[in-house]
């Protein structure tokens, strides 16, 4: 693993993510500083190949990333996260890290998720805003005595997944093409004590749905979605929700468009920055 790395300017964060939105051989991580007006920009990359491309078009410096660098990554790690009145997300990684976030927020649920290898800490406004949106979901379905599952697709951390299981979803499932995102969400799911939800690695462009889930969420690039809308809405169950994110302010219409196409029924938009998210369902066949 390889990391290129620069300092720049708070203002320009959004065009940083717009430059590396749906790139597939690295993942950005943008750092803010309190009361500064400057970001840290990381790219980590696979290849030092990769980097030192990245590093020749914008400057900054590429160093490599040892395994035993990944504790000293993560004290840089973003403060907690309070999602609601339901969750606390921090990057706590020993359990007497977890003990320590559970001390001191001894009314919410933590989901500790350390910044390893930049899969997500859920800071991010696209996992930030779904997360918001799997509570409010989940609070009509905790009052009724019916079981319910959960899909989490492009699972990255898994903390998506791991939040349904804790909101009391009976059989909660995340995929991920790369294989390295879908080994550490299996131990984060450890991590957090919910051992019974499985993670698979998966192309959603190849995967065709066997079963359908009561919420499904998709956080991924907005041209994946655009072409696996067909099995997206055939992995929803009757009356399910959809909850799409990942897609950037200026491909959202086009996105959107090639979701209704597909029977795609959007009920809410959510803007954060440059990010767009979206819940709905799919449409009901006519007889």
């Amino acid at each position: 693993m390889f990391v290129w790395s620069k300092l720049s300017a708070s203002r320009w964060a959004d065009a940083w993510e717009e430059r590396f939105a749906g790139t597939t051989d690295a993942t950005l991580v943008i750092t803010n500083f309190p009361g500064r007006q400057t970001i840290r920009v990381e790219v980590y990359c696979t290849t030092q190949k990769r980097a030192n491309a990245i590093q020749k078009q914008f400057g900054g410096s590429v160093r490599e990333l040892k395994n035993q660098n990944w504790a000293a990554h993560a004290s840089q790690a973003p403060p907690p996260l309070k999602v609601r009145e339901t969750f606390v997300i921090c990057t706590a990684r020993t359990p007497a890290e977890v003990a320590k976030a559970k001390k001191s927020f001894p009314s919410r649920e933590i989901i500790a998720v350390p910044a390893d290898m930049a899969f997500g800490t859920g800071h991010h406004a696209t996992t930030a805003t779904v997360l918001r949106l799997l509570v409010d979901a989940a609070k009509p379905l905790q009052t009724t005595d019916k079981t319910w599952s959960m899909a989490d697709l492009g699972c990255g951390s898994g903390i998506l997944a791991i939040a349904a299981a804790k909101l009391g979803a009976s059989h909660v499932w995340g995929c991920d093409y790369d294989p390295a995102a879908v080994r550490i969400a299996k131990e984060n799911a450890a991590r957090n004590d919910t051992p019974k939800v499985r993670f698979s690695q998966i192309d959603v462009l190849k995967w065709q749905p066997k079963r359908t889930w009561d919420i499904v969420a998709a956080n991924i690039f907005h041209d994946v979605l655009e072409a696996a809308f067909p099995q997206l809405l055939r992995s929803v169950a009757p009356g399910g929700i959809l909850m799409l994110s990942g897609i950037m302010k200026s491909q959202a219409k086009d996105c959107l468009a090639a979701g209704k196409r597909a029977g795609f029924v959007v009920e809410k938009v959510i803007t954060k920055g440059k990010w767009v998210t979206a819940m709905g369902h799919a449409q009901t066949a006519k007889k």
